[in-house]
């Protein structure tokens, strides 16, 4: 299709034709935007991953461990879920009735869809116009066609000449329609299995965090604090019948 040829489909066309071959170009800058920017995005974050995890579980605390991932994660998919796991529930709430290790869970779980919602973020728009795009672009061939028969029908005689080349030009539209489609359907299927990638990723490091701080509201206390507690109990009943004070 030549320049030449565009320009005299769209002179040619009527409100409607030039309706859906504006709304492809607008579905189609709206998909590229969208792979440019989720292709980066997901970069950043695989390479955020490999990168701010082992350095935090290589940390000696909790709170250097955190200033690891300020470094690291540059799109803060890591750092919601340490902010969830040390968060205390404020008193005379619901959440604050729940055992320990359920709230704990609930916040992780809360964090963790927040972030797997920023990484799929775009996903619904590529979809849309990956299965839409095509049925639009067809819909502006039938009634480009159906337009272009309308002229000829009006001009008389009726010749092959004359019917292949309006016919041709609304052709177009399908081929465009499916130029838009197919870069969105290949982008939401690689995209697809990048974001499950990292969610794979995240929810892992979620249950070892869990595992963790679990573990740390756990542990029994020093034989050292109990002793010196146990003293003090004692010290606070006085001496034990039969014995000198």
């Amino acid at each position: 299709m030549t320049t030449t040829g565009f320009e005299h489909f769209w002179s040619q066309g009527d409100l409607i034709t030039r309706s859906v071959a504006a709304l492809l170009l607008l579905m189609s800058i709206s998909a590229w935007v969208v792979i440019l920017w989720k292709g980066w995005l997901l970069r950043r974050v695989h390479v955020d991953l490999q990168r701010a995890v082992p350095a935090f579980w290589a940390a000696p605390s909790l709170d250097d461990g955190r200033a690891q991932l300020a470094a690291f994660d540059r799109e803060s998919v890591l750092r919601p879920l340490v902010d969830a796991a040390v968060t205390t529930p404020p008193g005379g709430t619901l959440e604050a009735r729940g055992h320990a290790d359920s709230q704990l869970t609930r916040r992780l779980r809360d964090a963790l869809h927040r972030v797997v919602g920023q990484l799929q973020f775009g996903q619904v728009l590529l979809a849309s116009i990956g299965s839409t795009a095509p049925f639009i672009g067809l819909f502006g061939t039938v009634w480009g066609i159906y337009h272009a028969l309308l002229s000829i029908s009006t001009a008389g005689a009726i010749t092959i000449e004359r019917v292949s080349g309006p016919v041709g030009e609304a052709l177009v539209m399908t081929a465009a329609g499916l130029a838009v489609a197919i870069p969105a359907v290949l982008a939401y299927n690689v995209f697809g299995k990048r974001v499950a990638a990292s969610e794979a990723e995240l929810e892992g490091f979620a249950h070892d965090l869990r595992e963790m701080i679990g573990r740390d509201d756990a542990a029994p206390r020093p034989p050292a604090v109990a002793a010196s507690r146990g003293g003090a109990a004692a010290l606070a009943s006085g001496p034990a019948p039969g014995r000198l004070a």
